[in-house]
């Protein structure tokens, strides 16, 4: 891996859990030593990508990160072009309404909604990343992926998060094509304990998948009818957040999804 991507890694470790990490701790965590990691941290501060803060001089994103996302959501205005779609299936299912994106092989979560019917939520964090085989958005991704793709997920290690955490290569790999016959996957307590996840593809110009929106539920409030109602919700908002997005549903997606729903 050259300098660009060491440096590009060393970003990827700042989430909500860990806002500030220590040169120490940033070295342990990637296995590099603390020369090679100071001096890449260096550089990116003097580019505004880092800073230091706090009497430990524990490093955090710098400020040049909220220009360059403010000038990509400015070209290319994913977020804010599918915000009312998503707070609509939020309001019209009840339940939190969730966006993911997928970004160099990894699935983002993008934005989220929640409503305003139920004091017990499931809760989301935006700029988290999602596990393909542990989740609804990821199932719904990974089975409209190609073939190289999927293997390339699917031969890394995979967490049991809840202890019904599907971990199989062999077992996820065979329930993809009737994922994609279906269009759309659901999980039941395979991230969250108590949470059940729907979701569905979304996609570019060229009918690729590039990333899904789902629907997060408390699992004892699931039922029948809420589940036809969420297919329902679920897949007209990603038609047209699809739509928004200039992109095209692959052929008879729609009518799979009418006939689910």
């Amino acid at each position: 891996m050259g300098t660009v991507g060491k440096a590009l890694d060393l970003l990827d470790l700042f989430t909500h859990a860990q806002p500030q990490l220590g040169l120490s701790q940033i070295a342990r965590i990637t296995g590099q030593n603390k020369a090679t990691c100071h001096r890449l941290l260096t550089e990116m501060e003097s580019r505004g990508l880092v800073e230091q803060t706090g009497p430990a001089r524990e490093y955090r994103l710098g400020p040049a990160v909220l220009r360059l996302a403010a000038l990509r959501e400015n070209a290319v205005p994913t977020r804010a072009a599918a915000m009312p779609a998503l707070r609509a299936l939020a309001d019209a299912s009840g339940e939190t309404a969730h966006l993911s994106h997928l970004v160099a092989g990894r699935l983002q979560t993008l934005a989220f909604a929640y409503a305003s019917g139920h004091g017990t939520q499931v809760r989301m964090e935006d700029a988290d990343f999602l596990p393909f085989h542990a989740t609804a958005s990821g199932m719904a991704v990974l089975a409209f992926l190609p073939g190289p793709q999927q293997d390339a997920i699917l031969t890394i290690p995979l967490p049991n998060l809840t202890g019904t955490t599907q971990t199989d290569p062999a077992a996820l790999r065979a329930c993809l094509p009737t994922l994609c016959a279906n269009g759309f996957a659901e999980t039941d307590s395979t991230f969250e304990p108590d949470v059940y996840g729907i979701a569905v593809p979304l996609f570019d110009a060229a009918s690729l998948c590039i990333g899904s929106l789902a629907v997060a539920t408390p699992a004892p409030r699931m039922t029948p009818a809420l589940r036809a109602l969420i297919l329902t919700e679920v897949t007209k908002a990603a038609t047209q957040i699809t739509a928004l997005w200039g992109g095209t549903l692959p052929p008879d997606l729609a009518t799979r999804w009418r006939q689910a729903a």
